[in-house]
């Protein structure tokens, strides 16, 4: 009876519907996030400073800052992860739905396409799972992918869920409708797919042209032979050394906003 209520459990945490919008990353992630950004302002602001106290300090708001950054990327691929899952899904659900089976059972076929893919735990098997159970519940199909689209924020399952509510139940063009959808996520992704190729090279221009100077820096800080002693022994030197710090990091947050595209 045990063994019984405690799978039951493991079903039902299996089947709550997840928030897409809070950050999948584990302790782990967070602790290596938090040494990389660490790592990353130390190195940054001891080639400007050479002072080991103010390194540390700046390392250590850097490393919670790239908490922040890694967890805010983590539900970002999630979230295409998803996306993409959710074209697979369209794809078997419209090869099923074209041999005439309906919904429910096209749905079933779906998943079992789909389980040979992904594993048990993927995103989508669990929000197959969860549609199935609540189409059993008398619950409308465009409402359970209603619900999806709310929870991920995704256009293109929205967009599929408005538009199946309006036939639903009144149209024999639900086959029709999710091959269209299909075709719709198939032709945006491989824009973005094409723009994203095409933005590789600028990222990794801009990328040596942001660290570079950093380099050039440390090299001649190390070994120019007190060329660069001034900048770390005076006022002014100082205040230079802050000038430049700045700059880099205002051409650091500029770089990543304009290079990331959203479509």
């Amino acid at each position: 009876m045990r063994q019984v209520e405690a799978s039951n459990g493991i079903e039902e945490r299996r089947l709550a519907a997840p928030d897409y919008s809070k950050n999948p990353n584990g302790p782990l992630e967070h602790a290596l996030a938090f040494m990389v950004g660490f790592a990353a302002g130390f190195v940054v602001l001891f080639i400007f400073y050479k002072l080991p106290v103010l390194s540390a300090i700046g390392g250590l708001l850097t490393g919670a800052v790239n908490i922040f950054s890694s967890a805010k990327s983590a539900v970002k691929k999630r979230l295409t992860r998803l996306r993409g899952q959710f074209y697979d899904l369209m794809e078997a659900l419209s090869v099923a739905m074209r041999t005439g089976n309906p919904v429910l059972k096209a749905l079933m076929s779906a998943r079992e396409d789909l389980g040979m893919v992904y594993a048990p735990n993927a995103d989508i098997m669990v929000e197959l799972d969860i549609i199935i159970k609540k189409f059993n519940n008398a619950i409308p199909l465009s409402e359970a992918f209603q619900n999806l689209a709310e929870r991920s924020g995704l256009e293109d399952v929205a967009s599929f869920a408005s538009v199946y509510a309006t036939i639903e139940g009144k149209s024999s063009r639900a086959d029709e409708i999710v091959r269209e959808t299909q075709q719709i996520i198939a032709d945006k992704m491989e824009i973005e797919m094409e723009i994203d190729t095409m933005m590789s090279a600028a990222k990794s221009e801009v990328n040596i042209m942001l660290f570079m100077p950093i380099l050039i820096l440390a090299v001649i800080g190390y070994a120019g032979a007190g060329f660069m002693d001034a900048i770390y022994t005076t006022t002014v030197g100082r205040i230079v050394a802050t000038f430049g710090l700045v700059v880099f990091i205002i051409s650091f947050v500029m770089a990543r906003k304009f290079s990331n595209i959203k479509l």
